[in-house]
């Protein structure tokens, strides 16, 4: 069981820097934390084991423990202000889209005080149906409800006008399109024995005042455009007016026209109207979503955003959980780059908060290893192992449930990846590192346990090579996508060699042309891993450590974008496939994404470029054996995800192609854009596009690239303690790219 979760505020950092660590514990307990620097986080006893070396700091000690709380759910709150403290009679309008209309009581647009009971709250009731809720102050409330079930995923016109002087209350539900068997539109008119009492409360979209606890409550799964609010009671006929442009007639009532179609990639929803009454955007719920008058003629939302102008609220939303800090790091100049963590124990519990130091200025070593710390964030909290419906049948192996999928199934609050849908069925596309992301620890196994040991995914797999460097006593960097994509290729320029992680999936424009820059000006490449550069993802210009996907068109997803919502609200590009968007990475690294399987991994054989006397460097010591038939993942080098060469998607003319893997089970299956229709024959044992390909091949500015196609290279570094064939290939292979001498061509 976990007792103890924690996050960093930052996710790299160097000399003279301040770390702070957010912990929160299940139980009143007492822990001790300890600076730790982390050579290898995979515990398997059948490799090198868990590595790590203590060092002396000034937060070494012991805590109390508490916990904290994360409050999930996204929404909008507008700060009281005049114009709404004094109204008295009202109407509210909006558009909705709900995606869980009978899951129980949900706020829309709500100025409500759990305190007394005051204010007024368009709500969807407990039977699925728009109802407007007043208050009086003292304990009295009056619920109008249509009493008609809202449908799922269907545009309504919903609303609710109160006047103070007659008690008049109307509510209505109107589908934009009607359909006869469906009774899920309708008005009513009541007068209420309850006056609205006033109140100095925040006006909140998706959601409404907790009447247990300070904050909020009842939040709404589902689009809302274009909410109004006007400071009387208008009838049927003038809250249709209120639907595009105001006429002159109503604009002194309008007190607030929210446009959610503004500014997209901000966390402001702002108000056209006089009174300005924007409202903060809180745990980023999905924006530059299609709104109510989406014609399907436009796909992009650049050329005519009016039409993308709803937010779609979850109540599962995470952005920041908003902790606050137990203690602190500033970072000595003595500690040399690496991973590093704070661990804390406490009995037999043990987390680890990591991050990583890079150099000091001027002070860079000659090799950089490159942490995707943007695939982190993407499986970051994945339940896949108890929420992946058919995981075991795609795997051909039966789930092995850990302790942390236990923990995160019962803490919804922790928010999931995006490979995870929302409560409500729609695909998770914000993913934050500002909260605990259990999985990417130390000592924590992949979802799928296996023949020859483990699936090890990400953090923990890609310590095989921080591992590895150790051992055979290189010096070396650490960096992450983070400081990749925030400082771009200057990042990169004082290094000679950069390797990548194992499984480098997700990259932002920024973070791609840093590295193809790299590889332009005489760079070298070591890609150590499988399934690199394959979705494109943003970065929040404003706000740290959060990233967006829109999974769009094509590619291994586990949820697709809806038409219309294919262009990223961070940046306003285009998501999806770098392979889609003219940036194929076979072009960049010579192989690209072409199967998947997670039973067994195999081997490699070398192919006939690898005699060539230009390339005779890589296999010195290696002979005509099977090239990594062992290892830790899978049993084998070559396995879990797998890319391959190919003139056909892009890798350059000058590649040689060096070894490729063979005898995979048909469980590998090639991924849907290699193909396009569904047909037999799209396993490895039948096709020969499922397979990894180890490339090299040179660059401008005597630049070099050398890929091996595979998520399980690293994981094979490590066997008859470092003593084997894909050890000393990946040695001989950074041995000569430190070298300055130029290739041959």
């Amino acid at each position: 069981m976990l007792t103890i979760t924690g996050y960093p505020d930052r996710i790299y950092a160097h000399p003279c820097d301040t770390v702070k660590f957010m912990v929160s514990c299940e139980t009143p307990i007492t822990y001790r934390a300890h600076l730790v620097r982390i050579i290898c986080a995979d515990d398997n006893p059948k490799g090198p084991g868990y590595k790590e070396e203590e060092i002396a700091s000034e937060i070494n000690g012991e805590y109390q423990g508490r916990k904290q709380h994360i409050h999930a759910g996204s929404y909008v709150t507008v700060p009281d202000a005049r114009p709404l403290s004094r109204l008295e009679s009202f109407t509210v309008q909006a558009f909705i889209w709900p995606t869980t209309p009978q899951k129980g009581k949900q706020g829309l647009i709500s100025k409500w005080s759990a305190k007394d009971n005051s204010g007024f709250a368009l709500i969807i009731d407990e039977q699925g149906s728009i109802a407007l809720e007043i208050g009086d102050g003292k304990g009295a409330i009056e619920r109008v409800s249509v009493q008609r079930v809202l449908q799922l995923k269907r545009w309504y016109r919903v609303g609710a006008a109160y006047d103070a002087t007659t008690g008049t209350i109307l509510v209505y539900q109107l589908p934009l399109i009607p359909v006869p068997e469906i009774a899920d539109g309708g008005t009513i008119e009541k007068t209420s024995v309850v006056r609205m009492a006033k109140n100095k409360s925040a006006l909140v979209f998706a959601a409404m005042a907790a009447p247990t606890h300070s904050g909020l409550d009842f939040y709404y799964n589902g689009k809302i455009d274009g909410p109004r609010l006007t400071s009387r009671a208008l009838g049927m006929f003038d809250c249709e007016a209120l639907i595009d442009q105001i006429p002159q007639r109503l604009i002194l009532d309008i007190v607030g026209q929210w446009d959610f179609s503004r500014k997209m990639d901000s966390q402001t929803a702002y108000d056209i109207s006089v009174n300005r009454l924007h409202g903060n955007v809180v745990n980023f719920p999905a924006r530059a979503m299609t709104g109510r008058n989406w014609s399907g003629e436009i796909m992009n939302y650049n050329e005519d955003p009016s039409q993308w102008g709803a937010i779609h609220f979850h109540d599962d939303d995470v952005y920041d959980a908003g902790w606050d800090a137990d203690f602190s790091l500033t970072i000595p100049a003595a500690l040399k780059s690496g991973i590093y963590a704070a661990r804390l124990r406490s009995d037999d519990d043990e987390e680890h908060i990591w991050f990583t130091i890079g150099p000091e200025p001027d002070k860079e070593s000659e090799i950089a290893l490159l942490l995707p710390t943007a695939s982190y964030m993407a499986y970051g909290n994945d339940r896949l192992g108890m929420d992946g419906g058919g995981a075991e049948l795609l795997n051909d192996i039966l789930n092995v449930i850990n302790p942390h999928e236990i923990f995160l199934n019962d803490h919804v609050e922790y928010g999931g990846s995006l490979y995870d849908a929302h409560s409500d069925g729609s695909g998770i596309c914000y993913s934050s590192r500002l909260r605990p992301l259990v999985n990417m620890r130390p000592k924590r196994q992949g979802t799928l346990g296996g023949f020859g040991g483990s699936k090890l995914w990400q953090f923990p797999a890609d310590t095989h090579i921080t591992d590895w460097l150790e051992a055979k006593n290189f010096n070396y960097d650490v960096l992450t996508d983070d400081e990749l994509h925030d400082r771009g290729y200057q990042l990169l320029a004082p290094y000679k060699v950069l390797i990548s992680g194992t499984h480098p999936e997700y990259w932002s424009t920024e973070m791609w042309d840093a590295f193809d820059a790299f590889r332009q000006r005489g760079g070298r490449i070591m890609y150590l891993g499988g399934d690199g550069w394959y979705w494109r993802v943003a970065y929040h210009p404003d706000y740290p450590g959060i990233v967006e996907l829109r999974r769009t068109e094509s590619g291994v997803r586990a949820w697709p974008a809806a038409p219309g919502e294919y262009y990223q609200s961070f940046d306003r590009r285009q998501g999806g496939l770098w392979s889609r968007l003219g940036r194929p990475p076979h072009g960049l690294v010579g192989v690209g994404f072409a199967a998947q399987g997670f039973d067994i991994s195999s081997y490699y054989k070398r192919l006939p470029d690898s005699y060539k006397p230009e390339v005779r460097f890589v296999f010195e010591g290696v002979g005509d054996e099977k090239i990594g038939d062992f290892g830790l993942i899978g049993g084998g080098a070559a396995g879990l995800e797998v890319d391959r060469s190919g003139a056909d998607v892009g890798t350059p003319s000058n590649a040689y192609i060096l070894a490729r893997s063979e005898n995979h089970t048909n469980t590998y299956l090639i991924v849907p854009e290699e193909f396009l229709e569904t047909a037999p024959g799209l396993g490895a044992e039948e096709n020969v596009l499922a397979r990894a390909d180890i490339v090299f091949f040179t660059m401008p500015n005597d630049g070099a690239v050398f890929s091996v196609g595979s998520i399980a290279w690293a994981g094979s570094l490590s066997h008859n303690n470092y003593r084997n064939n894909v050890s000393q290939i990946t040695e001989n292979v950074l041995l000569r790219f430190l070298d300055p001498t130029p290739f041959a061509t």
